[in-house]
């Protein structure tokens, strides 16, 4: 049984107007929340593909949407790769995309994975643990500068070159090889433990993100979204920190562009295509009931945009 709570669920399920009979693409299948509200709207005459880098939440979810049979269609992959996903499925267009940003609880909650120092385990943190390299091999690998100025980028840690240091300093003894060893050089090097906020927080965020080339890919993933969702059809996407909010934002506002007239008549198109029309002029967020029992609503914000 998942112990994910979807974010945001009955805002998300308005604003991305899923429909009866209608076609449906959840990029970050996770847990299977919002995935099993779109299949309980859609009904029996329509399709949804539902993608994740984890090979683990598709295992989950084949027991969990066995029933849906073939309006179902469960696919191990990058949400990069998406039109390339749906193409491979027989779909030429969608009437709506979700993205639910970020490591799911599922993921959180098994020390193995790597992705928490909540309990110890070893130094993962990739989302498809079958490929690529993992956190310990990046720490290991990058010089001092490099591995700073990502933990800086990535995490928007102010304490990254002093941090970058010990780590540096450290793995010269020993290599760093399981959350707990980097969760106690981190608090070291930033004076130890105040407040409610972990010190190695904003490093085991900056870590994961360049592990699994977060915002890379989901820039990508975005851009094939507005490629294969129909004229009318809606993207939507939840975010839980600023640098992924910020670049949907600005993607967003590149494809809403404007319509400019021209001295000779007529009008010329200013902005990206497709072009879109915002759903949501500000982002929305969770209201007070949800905050309260689920705290990882805290930081949730959704957008979406509406190709015309």
């Amino acid at each position: 049984m998942t112990t994910h709570c979807p974010v945001l669920l009955e805002e998300t399920m308005e604003l991305l107007s899923v429909r009866d009979g209608g076609t449906y693409v959840d990029g970050t299948l996770g847990g299977g929340g919002h995935a099993e509200a779109i299949l309980r709207r859609i009904g029996a005459n329509g399709r949804l593909l539902a993608i994740d880098l984890d090979p683990e939440a598709i295992a989950r979810a084949q027991v969990r949407f066995a029933a849906y049979g073939g309006v179902c269609r469960l696919m191990h992959g990058n949400y990069a790769d998406m039109a390339a996903l749906v193409h491979a499925n027989n779909i030429r267009d969608v009437d709506g995309v979700l993205f639910d940003c970020g490591v799911s609880s599922d993921q959180l909650d098994v020390p193995e994975r790597g992705f928490s120092f909540r309990a110890d385990g070893p130094l993962d943190m990739r989302m498809d643990p079958t490929c690529g390299e993992t956190a310990a091999d990046l720490i290991a690998r990058l010089p001092e500068t490099e591995l700073a100025d990502l933990i800086w980028r990535w995490g928007e840690e102010t304490a990254a070159r002093k941090i970058a240091r010990r780590i540096a300093e450290e793995r010269l003894r020993a290599p760093i090889c399981t959350t707990g060893r980097l969760a106690e050089v981190v608090a070291d090097a930033s004076g130890g433990r105040h407040g409610r906020i972990h010190p190695a927080t904003k490093t085991f965020q900056a870590l994961r993100m360049a592990v699994n080339d977060e915002l890379g890919g989901l820039q990508k993933g975005l851009l094939a979204a507005l490629d294969i969702v129909r004229p009318g059809g809606r993207v939507a996407v939840i975010t839980f920190h600023s640098l992924e909010d910020r670049l949907v934002k600005q993607l967003f506002v590149e494809h809403v562009g404007r319509w400019v007239s021209l001295q000779g008549g007529g009008a010329e198109w200013k902005g990206a295509t497709p072009a879109v029309r915002r759903v949501t002029r500000k982002p929305v967020i969770a209201g007070d009931g949800e905050q309260l029992h689920n705290p990882r609503a805290r930081s949730a914000k959704l957008r979406v945009v509406e190709r015309i």
